[in-house]
């Protein structure tokens, strides 16, 4: 499910020829230091971590939007999510596809194993704008995923938290949220519930 909605927009192209530039923009940037610290011998190899996530999903999400002079409402849209797995699960793309009554959201998620530091790498294109978001980098712990990344909201900077968990098989939960102050405080402005779609026997 792909991250990095804020309220500026509804977040960030690719598929086919765009996923070359989603790659060519991939390396680990030096924002994403702080979440490569602890020494990759210490942590669990993760490169499946994303497998529980192939295939389609019915999706709904809850938006945060926030105007100058007007009080934040939530806005939703439903969908559909699907994702694939390439290289043998150490990569994997998200296209989302969602709209309401505030309109469509549509983009790209690629998810990148990183083996030297054990970690996934999150990156986010919106095909509304072809905007590219600024990467997350984080890991699966006890089945629950947590990622941390720099962004700009209004110009100003914001540590961005997104986290995944699923309390079932064919059930999972997608939260972002952004601090202003180093992640004292986080405001939830993002969330997502994906149940799973039944593949046709024919």
């Amino acid at each position: 499910m792909p991250p990095l909605q804020v309220a500026r927009r509804p977040t960030s192209a690719l598929y086919a020829g765009a996923l070359a530039a989603l790659l060519a923009l991939a390396w680990p940037p030096a924002c994403l230091a702080q979440a490569a610290a602890t020494p990759a011998a210490t942590q669990r190899d993760g490169q499946r971590d994303f497998d529980f996530e192939t295939g389609r999903w019915r999706t709904h999400v809850r938006r945060l939007a926030q105007s100058p002079g007007a009080a934040p409402r939530w806005l939703e849209y439903t969908g559909t999510t699907r994702v694939v797995a390439v290289h043998g699960g150490r990569a994997n793309l998200a296209e989302l596809a969602v709209a309401g009554p505030a309109g469509r959201i549509d983009g790209v998620a690629l998810r990148l194993y990183e083996p030297a530091t054990r970690q996934w790498r999150i990156h986010y294109a919106n095909l509304g704008d072809g905007a590219l978001t600024a990467p997350l980098a984080g890991r699966f712990v006890d089945g629950r995923g947590k990622f941390f990344g720099d962004d700009r909201i209004d110009g100003r900077p914001v540590r961005v938290r997104f986290r995944i968990h699923c309390p079932r098989p064919d059930r999972c939960l997608f939260e972002q949220a952004v601090s202003a102050d180093g992640g004292r405080r986080w405001q939830v402005n993002w969330l997502a519930t994906d149940t799973r779609l039944r593949e046709s026997a024919g």
